[in-house]
């Protein structure tokens, strides 16, 4: 269920990049140095009302998903401060290895 979600949310992510990035600064929509951009496909208010409306959409739905995704993912991480985890378990100290006794070549 997550995964579908955030595959989902990538792509809303990515249309709303998109949708802001087709945007002009003053408002006009896919106009570019004129407000008739594209060959005329729309007048510049209605390119503007669609782009703006398609921005809220997309804006509402990348954050319904955010939301949703991170309620999912709620208490599922594993503790990531070793002041959370408890502590080790005492053990003995190893003995100190003994060393082998050389071996004599024969002639």
């Amino acid at each position: 269920m997550a995964t579908v979600l955030l595959i989902i949310h990538l792509f809303v992510t990515l249309a709303l990049i998109g949708v802001v990035l087709l945007q002009r600064s003053e408002g006009g929509g896919l106009g570019v140095g004129s407000s008739q951009g594209m060959g005329s496909f729309m007048s510049g208010r209605g390119t503007a009302n669609l782009l703006t409306r398609t921005t809220a959409v997309l804006g509402t739905a990348f954050f319904v998903l955010s939301l949703t995704l991170a309620l999912l993912g709620r208490g599922t991480g594993q503790p990531r401060s070793i002041l959370d985890a408890p502590p080790p378990a005492a053990t003995a100290p190893a003995a100190p290895a003994v060393p082998a006794a050389p071996s004599v070549p024969t002639n």
